[in-house]
C-alpha cells in the first residue's frame, strides 16, 4: 500500500473506533438499569476513542477521524489539498461501518427500542430541549476550540507525545457541556453513521450538524492563524 492508501485505511479505522466506542457507549451503556455509565461515561468514552487512536494511528494519517478536522487543518495549511476529500470520504465510510456494526449488536437483544440511536437533534430532540439557535451556537463554539486545541497540542513547539491527550481531553470536556444541548457532534461523520440507522427525523437534522461544525472547524483554524500561530 501506498501513503496515502494507508492514511485512508487509518482514517477509516479511527473514525469506526470513534463512533461505535463513543455512541455505543451511549446506546448500549449509558442507561443501563442500575450500572448505566450516564453523561459523563459517554463523554469519557468519546475522549477515550480518540485519544487511543491517536495514539495507535496518528503517525500513519495525523489522526483526524473527522472532516471538520481535516477541514480546518487544511485551512491552517497542515492538510495538501489532494488529500482533503480523500480523508472526509474515508471518514464516512468508517462511521458509517461503524452505525450498522452498532445497529446490529443493539438489535441482538428481544424487544429493544432503539429510539434516537445517539444521534444528533436540536428542539424536540435534543435531549434538554435546546432550540435551533442554541444547538447551531454550541456546535461553531465547541468545534472551534477544538481545532484551536488540535492545532496547538500539534504544534512542533508544543511538549512531544502529548498532543493526543489534549485533544482526548478536550473532546471530554466539550461533551460533558454540549450533550444536554445537542448530544454532541463536532463532527460530521459521527452524525452521519448513526443516523442512517435512526428514525427520519435523524436525517431530517443531519443538515445541521454537517454546516455546524464545518463552519466551526474553519473559525478556530482561522483564529489560530491570525492570532495564535508561530
Amino acid at each position: 500500500m501506498n501513503s496515502l492508501s494507508k492514511a485512508l485505511a487509518a482514517e477509516c479505522l479511527g473514525t469506526f473506533w470513534l463512533v461505535l466506542g463513543g455512541c455505543g457507549s451511549a446506546v448500549l451503556a449509558a442507561a443501563f438499569p442500575g450500572l448505566g455509565i450516564g453523561f459523563t461515561g459517554v463523554a469519557l468514552a468519546f475522549g477515550l476513542t480518540v485519544l487511543t487512536m491517536a495514539y495507535a494511528v496518528g503517525h500513519v494519517s495525523g489522526g483526524h477521524f473527522n472532516p471538520a478536522v481535516s477541514l480546518g487543518l487544511w485551512v491552517a495549511g497542515r492538510l495538501p489539498t489532494g488529500r482533503l476529500l480523500p480523508y472526509v470520504l474515508a471518514q464516512l465510510l468508517g462511521a458509517a461501518l461503524a452505525g450498522a456494526a452498532l445497529y446490529a449488536i443493539a438489535t441482538g437483544k428481544a424487544g429493544v427500542t432503539l429510539g434516537g440511536f445517539a444521534s444528533n437533534g436540536y428542539g424536540e430532540h435534543s435531549p434538554g430541549g435546546y432550540g435551533l439557535a442554541a444547538a447551531a451556537l454550541t456546535e461553531v463554539l465547541m468545534t472551534a476550540v477544538f481545532l484551536i486545541v488540535i492545532l496547538g497540542a500539534t504544534s512542533e513547539r508544543a511538549p512531544a507525545g502529548f498532543a493526543p491527550i489534549a485533544i482526548g481531553l478536550a473532546l471530554t470536556l466539550i461533551h460533558l457541556i454540549s450533550i444536554p444541548v445537542t448530544n454532541t457532534s463536532v463532527n460530521p461523520a459521527r452524525s452521519f453513521g448513526v443516523a442512517l440507522f435512526a428514525e427520519p427525523w435523524a436525517l431530517q437534522q443531519l443538515w445541521l450538524f454537517v454546516a455546524a461544525p464545518l463552519g466551526g472547524a474553519v473559525l478556530g483554524a482561522l483564529v489560530h492563524r491570525s492570532l495564535l500561530a508561530e
